[in-house]
């Protein structure tokens, strides 16, 4: 006697909708299965396809699930921390399917398995599964109409951490919407769809569900994260056990040896609250709160006009005109005529400036420094490099060493904001010019600029300064004090490969890779 077949073996090597080439079998699920497929009719691009566990029985079913899909697809084009749906169909057997972009990553459950997250890492992760959230939550606009869509199934394995060159690390949201697609028939409609250790007490009687129920779920799966434990234990593990758990057990409390920041502890305990009505509202809430963490602004760009009856124009294309580097040979003796902006505190900072004058015009960095501090910098190795994130706002790391054999780096830092008219002038300048001056000013001093050095810019950085630029201008804005601290975070992780290389450079070249 043959022995029956299995869902697996059903779909498996199969050709799907004359299109998607099924591979093997890469997940499964309560919610479904997870093939890596081929989509022949884009030359074999690899994609994953989702079949949903349940068979669409009518006609009412297979609307509500076109529905649904054509949301959740929306979704994943409005957000780049959702999963993207690219197609979706029902196949002869009228198991609905999705077509999804095929991620090589580790899910969030395999990362924390067997070690809690760093606090620094716990932060990244997380902020970047609200923004996911707070852009599903506040809803896609579809025939005319605002739908918001709730998770309803918000845990580890639901979150898939890639690799990206400009995050470090890349959080991606899957399956939004699967849970309801799922409890699409009428018999169902008040069925419990879930993973019972991160439902909502709401979410366990079958309630009518809102944001607030995620918000619950991420709140258990925050203290996992940062613990490596569940917060909450039922008596045994039944539907009944985890109904009494979440309706009536208190959260464990988290150990005092972690240290974690009181209102990072407290926010934790505000999402697991039993009523919603005591728990953080939205996901927007949440980032406003985590943003507190360490309280940042960004340094604000300026100009200085060096001739009267000169206007700063805002160019929105690059610019043909002849730079300062190339058409003044007396540069250095216009920033020494510099003087130090009045709405700027006369402390140790750096910050960015575009200096025009009637021979054009040229990027500079001023520096406050002791005056003793400037004598030591004045014959350093001068190094720059840029790092350039998109979201969750487009933004540029400018990184400026100077170091020295004795006194060791000295770390220039600041951040260009590319969607600021002020930020986009700068970036394509430096990139148009290939260069900068670094204007110093004492602390003993006054206002008087002190010094002056140049710095060029690799050609590659060039072209990548102008097609950042360029490519920001599409792009939609975001948090940019969440950008400014992933940048930070990047910054710390780059600073002893940068010192160890200019430390092998500094007997080879005087003046050093500028």
């Amino acid at each position: 006697m043959n022995p029956p077949v299995t869902m697996k073996e059903t779909h498996q090597c199969r050709l799907l909708a004359n299109r998607y080439q099924l591979i093997d079998l890469v997940g499964s699920g309560a919610m479904g299965q997870v093939y890596r497929a081929e989509d022949k009719l884009l030359g074999g691009v690899t994609v994953a396809v989702k079949f949903l566990s349940q068979a669409l029985l009518n006609n009412k079913m297979r609307d509500r699930f076109e529905r649904e899909a054509t949301v959740s697809a929306l979704l994943g084009e409005k957000s780049n921390h959702i999963v993207r749906v690219r197609d979706y169909g029902v196949d002869e057997k009228e198991i609905p399917f999705y077509v999804m972009e095929f991620l090589k990553g580790e899910s969030l459950n395999e990362i924390i398995k067997f070690r809690p997250l760093s606090l620094p890492r716990f932060l990244k992760i997380i902020r970047q599964i609200c923004f996911g959230l707070e852009c599903a939550h506040k809803g896609i606009m579809f025939e005319g109409e605002m739908c918001p869509i709730i998770h309803r199934d918000i845990k580890p394995s639901n979150v898939l951490v890639i690799h990206d060159q400009a995050l470090g690390e890349l959080v991606k949201i899957l399956d939004f919407g699967i849970a309801k697609l799922i409890q699409s028939g009428e018999a169902q409609t008040q069925s419990f769809m879930g993973t019972l250790a991160y439902c909502s007490p709401e979410q366990i009687e079958g309630k009518e569900l809102d944001s607030r129920s995620d918000i619950y779920s991420l709140g258990v799966m925050m203290y996992e994260m940062i613990t490596g434990e569940m917060p909450i234990f039922p008596e045994n593990s039944s539907f009944g056990g985890w109904y009494e758990a979440h309706h009536y057990a208190k959260p464990k409390s988290i150990p005092a040896k972690l240290r974690l920041p009181s209102e990072l502890e407290s926010l934790i305990f505000q999402c697991m609250a039993k009523d919603p009505n005591e728990r953080p509202q939205t996901a927007t809430e949440i980032l406003k709160k985590l943003e507190t963490l360490e309280p940042c602004q960004l340094e604000s760009q300026q100009e200085t006009l060096v001739a009267n009856g000169q206007q700063v124009v805002d160019k929105s294309i690059k610019s043909t005109k002849p730079t300062l580097r190339k058409t003044c040979p007396k540069g250095d003796d216009i920033c020494l005529k510099m003087s130090w902006p009045e709405d700027k505190p006369q402390q140790k900072i750096v910050f960015p400036h575009i200096i025009r004058a009637p021979e054009g015009n040229f990027a500079s960095l001023w520096v406050m420094l002791n005056e003793e501090d400037i004598a030591n910098r004045l014959s350093s190795i001068r190094y720059n490099q840029f790092v350039f994130i998109t979201s969750p706002h487009p933004m540029i790391l400018w990184i400026t060493v100077l170091y020295h054999r004795e006194h060791g780096p000295r770390w220039l830092p600041c951040y260009l904001d590319l969607k600021s008219s002020s930020g986009q002038r700068f970036a394509r300048l430096l990139g148009e010019s290939g260069s900068y001056w670094i204007l110093f000013f004492a602390l003993e001093k006054g206002k008087a600029c002190q010094h002056v050095l140049t710095t060029t810019i690799a050609p590659n950085q060039c072209e990548n300064l102008q097609e950042w630029a360029d490519k920001s201008q599409l792009l939609r804005g975001g948090k940019p004090q969440i950008t400014k601290r992933m940048l930070k975070q990047e910054f710390e992780k780059l600073k002893p490969t940068i010192e160890n290389k200019l430390k092998a450079a500094y007997t080879t070249s005087e003046n050093g890779f500028e």
